[in-house]
């Protein structure tokens, strides 16, 4: 999950999916470990919370891995 410019101008921070979607007991995604929510509100998120949660997504998936 690493921070790029899309092909849209107005969408610098390119979307974390990795069309692995498969969502677990908590409604979070395997492939990008967005919940639910996040993946509908992407869209609508400016460039800062979108970097905020990429972020968030590295801690989920390295704890993920340690289970």
């Amino acid at each position: 999950m690493n921070m790029r410019y899309g092909q849209n101008n107005d969408d610098l921070i390119a979307s974390p999916c990795v069309r692995q979607c498969c969502l677990d007991e908590r409604d979070v995604c395997l492939g990008c470990y967005r919940s639910l929510d996040e993946i509908l509100a992407w869209h609508n998120m400016d460039e800062q919370q979108k970097s905020t949660l990429l972020k968030t997504l590295q801690q989920r998936a390295i704890a993920r891995k340690k289970r």
